[in-house]
């Protein structure tokens, strides 16, 4: 393989390649994929997380919009690993899976980090299953994503992932692990499907409740919420032992869910 010195990283592209092998290791770790699984790996880069995900012998789709690597790439590809170039958030999925049969999928990727959101989100809105999903992300959106109801970095964000998966930051990342040295630190971060999701009378009710409480988040939900019904609200609250000058980062997801499916009947 040709050295990361030789390659001239885009900016544009968030191309921060992951160099450290320990690291690299213990994603491979924290998950338990089968031959007869697949997973999808996001924005391989030059192929140093690829070369540790071939090691499961699953099938392997990655998705890379820089063609500059593919001279790197190329020596992954077998019968059962395929690299699309193209870019992941324009890409239809289920199309491009739809040949392959396979049990269970993952995705593990270190994500660019100005996309780590929509492609989140393009995972949860395609109509896949996907067991669970281990990303390298910025650290603090790993705080983010990953918080417990009462904490400063608990927002909207978290309660809608917890509705889809349980959330665990596993580890800190230096920058000095990434040619070249990105400005921040990150972390690597498990997505695991719910068991079982609550159930929601509306789930587009739902969502909208969770952006306006958390709206403005110096604000208590008597002020976010002043368009609801507040009776139903506090009702829903006091079982809670919350009020209405609590603020949404006080309320945990089963609340949230309750308060919806008491406005939504």
């Amino acid at each position: 393989m040709n050295k990361l010195g030789e390659f001239k990283h885009k900016h544009s592209l968030g191309q921060n390649f992951l160099k450290d092998k320990n690291v690299l290791a213990k994603i491979i770790d924290s998950v338990d994929v089968k031959e007869d699984d697949l997973i999808i790996e996001v924005g391989p880069g030059q192929g140093a997380l690829t070369k540790f995900l071939k090691l499961f012998h699953a099938n392997l789709r990655c998705f890379e919009v820089d063609t500059r690597v593919e001279k790197y790439l190329k020596q992954f590809i077998d019968d059962k690993t395929k690299v699309v170039y193209n870019d992941f958030l324009k890409v239809d999925i289920e199309e491009e899976i739809k040949d392959i049969e396979y049990n269970d999928l993952y995705v593990i990727a270190n994500l660019p980090y100005y996309i780590t959101t929509p492609i989140i989100e393009k995972m949860i809105n395609c109509n896949l299953d996907v067991k669970a999903m281990v990303l390298m992300v910025q650290n603090e959106v790993a705080d983010r994503l990953s918080a417990k109801v009462g904490s400063k970095d608990y927002g909207a964000i978290t309660v809608f992932l917890n509705y889809y998966f349980d959330v665990e930051k596993l580890f800190f990342v230096g920058r000095k692990c990434f040619d070249p040295a990105p400005n921040v630190d990150s972390a690597v971060i498990k997505l695991s499907k719910k068991e079982k999701k609550y159930e929601l009378n509306n789930e587009e009710f739902f969502f909208k409740l969770i952006q306006d409480s958390f709206r403005m988040k110096r604000k208590n939900i008597r002020n976010n919420l002043k368009g609801y019904d507040l009776e139903k609200v506090l009702t829903i609250l006091e079982s809670y032992g919350l009020d209405l000058t609590c603020r949404a980062e006080s309320i945990p997801l089963s609340c949230f869910v309750d308060i919806a499916n008491e406005l939504s009947k």
